[in-house]
């Protein structure tokens, strides 16, 4: 389905048509956007945490051993990539309950094992084309077992049947999605694109790793997102000094979300490597004429 609204609305369609019948609903709060989740979803079901990053500061994703799933739970809500505090599944939960994922940060960034989903969406914005365009895959067995008790355009059942064209869709949103995937495509598809993330975010850890603590990446080692790479500098004074200086070589909007500060460097599919190779060349050029 594509659907308007972004993730931020799918947040609430979730619990909305899935959960039924005093059904429960889990989900891990793994940082802004799994919060988020939570927050909307509890206005329309009940909603339990299965997993509080919060414990950590958001540095790290649960192992399946640690989700703890509750009596009648309808399914678990993963964020795979939180993009503002730069980390993310690097192994799918393994649960005994459906998984509901929100992909928005790397959607088509790797492979997505299909079978433990009921459905999974994500905002077109970060690697498949302009904002505000939803991509909702929903498995067509569950359409049947769905809530029909509200609004039409609300209803994932009316948006199948009518093959997302039950109001006049985001036609240009669409029509951009068409050409990324094609692109992506003619790249090698979604494991090109994996093996380009990989190599991407392994130069500029390694600038971070090979810093003598100079840059620091505040994410546990095994759970680095492989979309958004954070990462802080001995103080908010050099912060700032090198914000300034990737400016001025155009490297754009690498300033931390407010709520986190630091630096944040998003390297979605479109990013190309010379461009991450870029910012790892000042890194390393920053730190010799700024040592601390």
């Amino acid at each position: 389905m594509f659907l308007q609204g972004g993730a931020t609305l799918q947040f609430a369609m979730v619990p909305m048509n899935i959960l039924v019948g005093g059904q429960r609903a889990a989900y891990i709060n793994s940082g802004a956007w799994g919060k988020g989740a939570i927050t909307d979803g509890k206005h329309y079901g009940d909603i339990y945490t299965a997993w509080d990053g919060a414990d950590c500061q958001y540095s790290r994703m649960p192992g399946s051993d640690e989700i703890t799933l509750e009596a009648n739970t309808r399914y678990l809500h993963i964020t795979s990539n939180e993009t503002i505090g730069g980390v993310r599944f690097a192994e799918w939960p393994e649960v005994n309950v459906p998984m509901i994922g929100d992909m928005s940060s790397d959607y088509m960034s790797r492979p997505i094992p299909w079978e433990r989903f009921d459905l999974v969406y994500g905002g077109a914005q970060k690697n498949l084309g302009p904002a505000g365009l939803a991509v909702v895959f929903i498995r067509k067995s569950i359409l049947p077992q769905l809530n029909t008790n509200m609004a039409r355009y609300l209803q994932y059942a009316v948006h199948c049947d009518k093959d997302s064209m039950f109001n006049t869709p985001p036609v240009f949103a669409v029509y951009m999605l068409g050409k990324v995937l094609r692109w992506m495509d003619e790249s090698g598809g979604v494991d090109a694109m994996r093996q380009n993330a990989e190599v991407k975010s392994s130069i500029l850890y390694s600038a971070i790793d090979n810093s003598d603590g100079y840059f620091r990446c505040p994410v546990d080692l095994a759970c680095r997102s492989h979309m958004n790479v954070v990462f802080r500098l001995p103080t908010e004074e050099l912060e700032g000094k090198f914000l300034a200086e990737a400016t001025k070589v155009e490297l754009l909007n690498l300033k931390g979300h407010r709520s986190v500060g630091g630096i944040r460097a998003s390297i979605y599919n479109a990013m190309p490597e010379s461009g991450v190779r870029a910012l790892a060349n000042l890194m390393s050029e920053f730190q010799t004429a700024n040592p601390v």
